[in-house]
């Protein structure tokens, strides 16, 4: 049959990236000491010789669906690359996949035990490039609020979204800095919580107030603990309890001694 993407094309533009999108595919990851099972949304994609018509779109959905099969550190992400580039005979190939993780967590008193989900992306390409990006909810109190009052203090749920920029994966953790990034906020939250829980989170927020650049400041300090990175981004959010409008605050970074 005739190969129609490998027409040569005379235009004299090569493509930086074409490929799929959209894709939604099971993968075992590596994730807190265990293998997840998680469904990705997947955009992965090559770039194009500028003499080559198309490139061949159902060799990308071959090579995500052989490793869909098989269980996945995050280190391995690069095989799927290497797996493109030569495949396809290209210079260059990226992917990026977003899915839910879920980190065990223990109610504080009754030691429940449930599962935090968690926002994440997966962003890489074979010139070595990494970032990782979390969204990771807490709860926040704010000062004000506890130190004009005669009594109480308003609370809200926050989530901070954080995108790190990695120079080497190989013994990268994410629950660990889900944990990192949870433990700057007021209080953690919890799946489930019985009435002693509950009483123990409440209080333990009003003993740690934090307006929301308290909480930023105090999650640029913990990355910037971080071994193997390269730059940082930042942006936290309190959904306010007493406005109709919410808090923000954001900070990016780059590591100039990598």
């Amino acid at each position: 049959m005739i190969d129609v993407q490998n027409q040569v094309d005379t235009r004299g533009i090569k493509i930086q990236q074409t490929g799929v999108t959209n894709v939604h595919l099971p993968f075992s990851i590596w994730i807190g000491g265990e293998f997840q099972q998680v469904l990705a949304k997947i955009r992965f994609t090559v770039s194009l010789n500028e003499t080559i018509r198309g490139t061949h779109m159902s060799r990308l959905l071959e090579i995500l669906t052989d490793f869909s099969a098989t269980p996945l550190k995050i280190s391995d992400i690069e095989k799927i690359l290497l797996d493109a580039t030569e495949k396809l005979e290209t210079d260059f190939s990226a992917i990026k996949m977003a899915f839910k993780i879920f980190v065990k967590r223990a109610a504080p008193v009754s030691e429940k035990i449930s599962l935090l989900d968690i926002d994440c992306e997966i962003s890489a390409d074979s010139n070595k490039n990494f970032s990782l990006s979390l969204a990771v909810p807490f709860t926040s109190l704010c000062p004000c609020s506890k130190e004009i009052s005669d009594f109480g203090a308003h609370n809200q749920r926050s989530i901070c979204r954080v995108k790190i920029d990695f120079t080497d994966v190989e013994n990268l953790d994410v629950a660990e800095i889900v944990t990192l990034i949870e433990n700057q906020g007021s209080s953690k939250i919890y799946p489930i919580l019985k009435r002693e829980d509950e009483k123990f989170v409440t209080e333990t927020a009003y003993q740690n107030p934090k307006f929301v650049e308290d909480i930023l400041r105090d999650v640029v300090l913990a990355i910037r603990q971080l071994k193997n990175i390269s730059a940082f981004e930042i942006e936290c959010e309190n959904f306010e309890s007493i406005h109709n409008h919410n808090a923000f605050a954001f900070h990016q970074e780059l590591i100039l001694n990598v």
